[in-house]
């Protein structure tokens, strides 16, 4: 008997085996979880999920673009079709336009600003509105934020801004979704790992560098242990915890010297 067995859920934002979405996944079923994934549309991104999912047993893999509010409550539709209730759901995406990472903040543009903010901070309010009915009593929401958030990160940017929404967006709907139906809501703020999506930030390598010199564990997180801590978010250990920003980064966020 694992930590999730028997329980039944949803993880958005699964592309490929170097992400902090697969290493969720593995984790949650390793401990005994059923999950459900989405995909981009198109056959490329169909194959390369499949390829995770399937030997995992997952029992739906379906396209599904958070853009648009159609393809979320089509997808969420197969989910309610195999699995009438879930017991978590995990939000795990994000994407800002390459220029708007490698060039300096204030030159952002008004449609990728938009662009950014609908995929990275409003498709967290869809999935969970259009999800709502599918919730059980004390169900656990869960996604991904970055000290970029509160602090200026070099290179970070638009997504700094877009995850500091994030956040504020996961304290809101811990309140409505808990007076609602006991559900919880956190986010996990992971230090540096290295994924695709990191790979699209400028200076990462020198990111990568400094946090084992300041970082109170004197060294940079594995992707594994973002894994383990959300395992613990999603599961009944952490019944009684929500409405927060859970840090996996070796202590860096806390350190002011």
């Amino acid at each position: 008997m694992g930590l999730m067995s028997g329980k039944k859920g949803v993880i958005f934002g699964v592309a490929n085996d170097h992400s902090l979405a697969w290493q969720i996944a593995e984790h949650l079923h390793r401990e005994g979880a059923e999950i459900a994934f989405n995909h981009l549309p198109g056959e490329k991104m169909e194959r390369r999920v499949k390829k995770l999912a399937e030997p995992i047993g997952a029992k739906v893999i379906a396209p599904c673009d958070v853009t648009k509010d159609s393809d979320v409550e089509a997808f969420l539709g197969q989910v309610r079709e195999c699995y009438d209730q879930v017991d978590f759901l995990v939000h795990a995406i994000a994407y800002a336009n390459r220029e708007c990472l490698t060039n300096r903040f204030w030159e952002t543009g008004r449609e990728d600003f938009k662009q950014a903010m609908d995929i990275s901070v409003y498709s967290f309010i869809s999935v969970c509105q259009k999800a709502f009915n599918m919730l059980r009593e004390g169900a656990s929401v869960l996604t991904l934020s970055y000290l970029g958030s509160v602090k200026f990160v070099p290179g970070y940017n638009v997504m700094g801004v877009c995850k500091a929404a994030l956040e504020s967006s996961v304290r809101y709907m811990a309140a409505d979704l808990g007076d609602l139906r006991r559900v919880r809501v956190n986010a996990i703020s992971a230090g540096p790992c290295r994924t695709l999506s990191s790979a699209g930030i400028s200076g990462f390598d020198k990111i990568l560098d400094h946090y084992p010199t300041k970082s109170p564990l004197r060294r940079n997180i594995e992707l594994e242990e973002v894994g383990k801590a959300a395992t613990y978010l999603c599961s009944d250990l952490s019944s009684g915890v929500t409405g927060e920003i859970h840090y996996v980064d070796a202590g860096y966020n806390m350190v002011g010297w």
